[in-house]
């Protein structure tokens, strides 16, 4: 894969965040198989997702935990020739504490045939 893809791969996902259209990223950018994992489980939960559904009932549990302010992304920033990081910062508010907190977290994305097949994150 060329760095070219992986780099449109990259902006294609930090574009889709910044404007909000991330959901439909799943349906293009990502591997049926793509592995998401977090650094740490939801209450409940594991920190590993597997496949489209997982990533998808990830997404539907952080929105039904947390409103969301603002979020943005930035990058990608490539390193060699299937991974590349965004940087993300959000301003939250936890529904259940009523707690409105600033975090920023690093993605790692690794890219196989101009697909995401894991992305990993770190806070």
């Amino acid at each position: 894969m060329s760095r070219d893809t992986l780099k449109s791969v990259g902006e294609t996902l930090v574009a889709a965040n910044n404007d909000g259209s991330y959901k439909s990223l799943i349906n293009t950018i990502y591997d049926a198989n793509c592995v998401s994992v977090e650094s740490a489980p939801p209450p409940g939960g594991s920190a590993e997702a597997k496949g489209l559904d997982a990533i998808r009932g990830k997404w539907t549990w952080w929105e039904d935990n947390h409103e969301v302010h603002e979020t943005k992304a930035s990058g990608p920033y490539l390193h060699g020739e299937d991974r590349f990081g965004v940087v993300f910062s959000m301003d939250v508010t936890n529904k259940a504490s009523g707690e409105r907190i600033s975090m920023q977290e690093i993605a790692i994305y690794t890219v196989k045939d101009g697909k995401i097949v894991r992305e990993e994150f770190f806070y």
